[in-house]
């Protein structure tokens, strides 16, 4: 059982008309094995939410406590973040030129666990969930994103997850480009780590398409840099009906 605490974070960012206070004091716990949909429209602050807690150097946390299982997460430098279980699958993933997906995925994975997998089961792991994933054989050979589409950055991303097998994951707008077809099979593969491996699970998103596939636990309204309300699934339903209007005019 792991938990990721985030209490009073507030989260200032440096813009050309000078600092910015985007999170003005977040308070949000995610266990092992729950789905917390983030919800709220265009600049709002969700996608600060996540980079913050992954440890971008552009935002800078002036106030606030986030933690993992006790430990200051705050103080870990990105890659220490992601050794204790976090995990971010990006909105827009960046190319890495000259660098293979397979060569990508098993360095990373020697980094997490301290120690390279076995060859023989890796391979066979990386066949299995990148079949589930629907995704060639080739793609391996590939360049990390280059050239990819959005739903092959975006499956590739989920390959990373199911592969790291990450305590906590924040997804960050990952339904965003996504066609039918691309969402379902990435949906199936976010429910299909959190059922293997007990994952907890952050899901970013300002519509609730991906929700029909990725049944959320808890949904938190985010407006101006705020938790604005709290609910079960049925928010998600209300918001699809509603929108955010109602939130936008006492904000």
């Amino acid at each position: 059982m792991s938990t990721l605490e985030i209490r009073n974070l507030h989260v200032t960012v440096e813009t050309p008309e000078g600092t910015k206070e985007i999170l003005k004091g977040v308070d949000l716990t995610i266990n092992s094995g729950e789905t917390h949909a983030i919800m709220g429209p265009n600049g709002s602050g969700k996608s600060t939410l996540a980079y913050s807690i992954a440890g971008h150097p552009k935002y800078e946390i002036t106030e606030g406590s986030v933690t993992l299982d006790g430990e200051d997460v705050l103080e870990m430098s990105v890659d220490e973040r992601a050794k204790a279980g976090l995990f971010l699958a990006m909105q827009y993933p960046v190319e890495v030129p000259g660098v293979s997906v397979s060569n990508f995925l098993r360095t990373a994975k020697t980094a997490i666990d301290g120690e390279a997998p076995k060859l023989r089961t890796w391979v066979k792991d990386v066949k299995g969930a990148m079949e589930n994933l629907r995704m060639d054989p080739a793609f391996g050979e590939r360049g990390v994103n280059e050239g990819f589409s959005g739903g092959e950055k975006k499956r590739h991303e989920i390959l990373q997850m199911e592969l790291l097998q990450p305590k906590i994951s924040i997804l960050d707008e990952t339904d965003s480009g996504l066609d039918v077809d691309a969402l379902r099979i990435v949906s199936e593969g976010v429910n299909r780590a959190k059922d293997n491996t007990g994952l907890g699970i952050m899901l970013i998103t300002h519509y609730t398409r991906i929700l029909n596939y990725i049944r959320p636990d808890y949904v938190h309204v985010f407006v101006n840099g705020r938790v604005a309300e709290e609910g079960g699934p049925e928010l998600a339903e209300r918001l699809e009906a509603e929108g955010y209007d109602r939130y936008l005019a006492s904000a």
